[in-house]
């Protein structure tokens, strides 16, 4: 039986609590369910079993053994449906074993089949997807091309999905299964039919270099990298090299730095600073610009690299050695879930930090380098770990624990001056030293008790709007008000500075360094490790990795949310890590861009 109906024909069970109009119901089979009536809305599929419930043999012995099927699916949770060859349909609800076990034959029989492609939720880790099909029968062709039609006509209406990607391929990342990572979701992508290609880099700076030098990018949907964390920063730094112009961030008056040539260099809101050219890694990403009074900024863009088009989007299928920005933005570090946003078309904005060396050494001359980051610039402990860790590829993501604990063992401070502008009411103060030893631990018993407001999906604080770049010639900087600005000191010796624009939450660090922090709030947040003794920094660590923990909840410890930082060291060395990848920069200034590049994510469900 087959009816084809109008929108007022015939009115359907309520699909997720409304009453949607019936547009096409068939009775089909469904593989291990059995004969179904199968109706179409505007919002989804829908079945109903028509066997009878008494009769089914769904019950063994005492025990249910009906595997559960959900009885529909959204169309927003659809990334495919296709027709497939003529085969067997199971048209029992009954497992193998348990027809065997009541004595009944399976009942199978050949038929036209199409298979619908979607996902369902983990049961004990909802941000986990997993691919689900559900594959329906008819003994007429034309049938099942009719639904597969319809359906496919539905599909179409999701506008936010992409049609065509850039993917690239990082063969090392992590444990070295970046290719066979791709191969193994690259099936979904083919039956959504989004039409991909492929680049397996091949050296170090291959992608930033496509990325740069890139006509074409309006001809493609998206960008994905198939790696981890420092192939996309990458693929980023690439991206806005050669697309985004932006002003320097802003610093302190007295900001400067005298370079051998002996003249110092004043850096405020209206100065404007010259630029050099340089190799691969030290590429200038800006333009000369300034500043007008009321903070907002003038973004120039190059008519040789136009920026994409609005539906470009970033994606990240895991394949590092820590992965946060996954984890961050779609809760789960699996491939799989990562591959459903991306051909799903979900979307979720992301906050980007601008960094600008100004000198490499304490001897450099004077030669600002623009970097952006996406999770994480880190100094002291974490430039030491990342410099320790590259001694040690041959190991995998093991390095990181390796090189950590020696670097930890080492327990080395460094001398700094950090300035940052202070957000009035929101920033966390610094409590001065107590200089007694049991006095610089503070108790975590009276922790703050204050509700710390989690990022999540459809996130209140993120979904204040953000300048688009790919379609507004102006952008405010952090320092859109500087009537109101003031900007704070913190001077001495450090055992890491830290500077996170999302939590970056991890296999170590299960709750992430803060775990308070959002994707697109247009604010960092500066952490602070004042040198202590080596217990109370293993202390601060131990509380790092448990899941609950309170890491940021000692005195030596200064925790400030800022939209601007500039540092300056006064020692010889200076390493900072920039999302997993070295950058050596004795003196720096960092601004955020709030919701900067959208990505194929929808931020993490709990």
């Amino acid at each position: 039986m087959m009816t084809i109906l109008d929108n007022h024909a015939h009115q359907n069970t309520p699909f997720n609590g409304d009453r949607q109009a019936t547009l096409l119901c068939s009775n089909l089979f469904m593989d291990h369910v059995g004969e179904v009536l199968l109706t179409l809305n505007s919002n989804g599929l829908s079945w109903k079993s028509l066997e009878s419930s008494e009769n089914d043999g769904s019950n063994c012995l005492g025990f249910k053994l009906d595997p559960k099927v959900p009885n529909k699916v959204k169309f927003s949770d659809v990334y495919a449906v296709e027709l497939i060859s003529n085969g067997m349909i199971n048209t029992s609800k009954l497992p193998k074993a348990g027809a065997i076990l009541l004595g009944r034959e399976s009942h199978d029989s050949e038929m036209c089949r199409f298979t619908v492609h979607s996902f369902q939720k983990s049961k004990t880790q909802p941000n986990l997807w997993v691919l689900a099909a559900y594959t329906f029968g008819h003994k007429d062709l034309s049938t099942c091309e009719m639904w597969v039609n319809q359906i496919n006509a539905s599909l179409n209406v999701e506008v936010e999905r992409p049609k065509n990607l850039l993917i690239f391929v990082h063969p090392m990342s992590g444990k070295g299964n970046g290719r066979r990572t791709w191969e193994t979701v690259a099936p979904i992508f083919s039956r959504a039919k989004i039409e991909t290609t492929v680049i397996v880099t091949q050296r170090a700076g291959q992608a930033y270099d496509v990325m740069a030098a890139n006509k074409e990018l309006n001809s493609y949907d998206g960008v994905v990298a198939v790696g981890g964390d420092g192939f996309f920063n990458e693929i980023l730094n690439g991206f806005l090299s050669s697309r985004y112009k932006a002003p320097y961030p802003p610093a302190p008056s007295d900001f400067h730095s005298v370079g051998n040539n002996g003249h110092p260099l004043v850096h405020d809101s209206n100065e404007i600073v010259n630029e050099t050219s340089y190799q691969y890694e030290d590429q200038p990403l800006l333009e000369n610009q300034q500043c007008n009074g009321s903070g907002i900024s003038n973004i120039h863009q190059d008519p040789e690299f136009p920026l994409p088009n609005k539906r470009f989007r970033f994606g990240i299928i895991p394949a590092g050695s820590t992965d946060a920005i996954v984890i961050c933005t779609t809760g789960a570090r699996d491939p799989v879930t990562s591959a459903l946003h991306i051909v799903l078309g979900k979307r979720v904005c992301l906050d980007i930090a601008q960094v600008v060396r100004w000198k490499a050494t304490a001897t450099s001359k004077v030669e600002p380098c623009v970097r952006y980051a996406a999770s994480f610039a880190g100094y002291g402990f974490y430039g030491d770990v990342i410099t320790e860790s590259e001694k040690y590829r041959w190991m995998g993501p093991k390095r990181y624990d390796y090189a950590g604990t020696k670097v930890f063992l080492r327990h080395r401070s460094y001398e700094a001056e950090i300035a940052y502008l202070d957000v009035e009411a929101e920033n966390t103060k610094s409590i001065p030293d107590k200089g007694h030893l049991l006095g610089r631990v503070r108790t975590l018993r009276n922790s703050n008790k204050c509700e710390k407001v989690i990022c999540r999906r459809n996130c209140n604080i993120c979904s204040s709007k953000s300048v688009d770049m790919c379609t507004s010639a102006t952008r405010p900087t952090p320092y859109s008000r500087p009537e109101e600005a003031r900007w704070l000191r913190s001077k001495g010796s450090f055992l890491s500075v830290g500077a996170a624009m999302i939590s970056n939450r991890n296999e170590r660090a299960p709750d992430g360094l803060v775990v308070d922090a959002h994707l697109s709030d247009g604010l960092l947040h500066l952490i602070l490790i004042k040198d202590c003794p080596r217990a109370f920094y293993l202390w601060h660590l131990t509380e790092l990795a448990r899941k609950g923990g309170n890491p940021l909840n000692f005195e030596f410890v200064e925790h400030h949310k800022t939209p601007a930082f500039t540092f300056t060291s006064f020692g010889k060395q200076s390493v900072w890590n920039l999302d997993g990848e070295l950058f050596q920069a004795h003196q720096l200034s960092a601004q955020v861009f709030k919701g900067l590049i959208t990505l194929f994510a929808s931020g993490p469900e709990v």
